[in-house]
């Protein structure tokens, strides 16, 4: 028997190629610092990997976020979208234990979202959190000096008491972000969404099976199972990962950490605790 002949042998038994679907995990805080968050210059280059996949039948995301940054949300939004768009693909929605903020903004990449009937899903909204330590530095006899060249320069400085007008600058970027994140929620949901705007989009956090009845996802299931239920029983489910490198105190390895950037990372991690919090996770 020829080389050639064995080769068609060998492509007989083994069968026609199996369809497959990328799957991208998007679990954590969104935002640009530490290696942890989702960002899209950590992201990018695993979404590219994604839809570059040969026998591509669609492109899951498996979402397990309590949201953070609405710019790298948006951002990464972009990138699957435009990808999407590119290739022809279907994407795939699949939130876990919450899929909230800037974890439902990625989610409505997706053509379909779903989730479990116990997961958290929504939260369209915009938050801002701080501390206000101006009690203490008085307390102390500590002057804060602050010079801006720039009358709006400055904007609720946590060292100075609460300034009536810096509340009202920062809420009127809250409205701006705001009604950003509902018109993307009605542009890619459209007519499947169901009730008041205040309601759906009021910053309410909802369960997998309310979302369902609200329009905000397409069915309760997992991943496995929907894909299986669309593209046959020889779907094959492929995860894509983002590069691992080695770090410490979120400093590649084998960089030595100094006290500052363990102070740095330390914050981090306490703020991501925060934001997991407010969902009671």
């Amino acid at each position: 028997m020829s080389i050639l002949d064995r080769v068609r042998s060998l492509i007989a038994r083994l069968g026609p190629p199996r369809p497959t679907v990328a799957m991208l995990r998007f679990e954590g805080v969104i935002g640009s610092r530490g290696q942890r968050s989702l960002s899209l210059r950590r992201l990018a280059p695993a979404i590219e990997r994604a839809f570059r996949l040969p026998h591509l039948k669609g492109v899951a995301l498996a979402i397990n976020s309590p949201g953070g940054s609405p710019v790298q949300s948006q951002l990464l939004y972009r990138r699957i979208r435009q990808l999407a768009d590119e290739h022809g693909v279907p994407v795939f929605a699949f939130a876990e234990d919450v899929a909230a903020s800037g974890g439902y903004w990625i989610a409505l990449a997706a053509d379909e979202i779903h989730a479990e009937e116990a997961s958290l899903v929504g939260s369209i909204g915009v938050v801002s959190a701080g501390f206000g330590f101006a009690a203490v530095l008085n307390r102390f006899g500590i002057e804060r000096r602050l010079y801006t060249a720039g009358e709006e320069k400055s904007l609720l400085d946590p060292f100075l008491p609460e300034n009536p007008r810096d509340v009202e600058r920062l809420s009127g970027l809250q409205r701006d972000l705001h009604d950003s994140f509902k018109a993307l929620v009605r542009a890619r949901r459209g007519a499947r969404l169901k009730g008041e705007d205040g309601a759906v989009m009021g910053g309410d956090i909802f369960s997998g099976r309310r979302a369902l009845a609200l329009g905000l996802i397409d069915g309760i299931g997992d991943a496995r199972g929907v894909l299986r239920a669309r593209f046959g029983e020889e779907i094959r489910i492929r995860a894509i990962e983002p590069e691992r490198r080695r770090f410490v105190f979120g400093l590649p390895w084998p960089r030595r950490p100094n006290v500052a950037d363990i102070a740095a990372d330390l914050l981090a991690r306490l703020e991501d605790r925060l934001i997991w919090a407010r969902f009671g996770l």
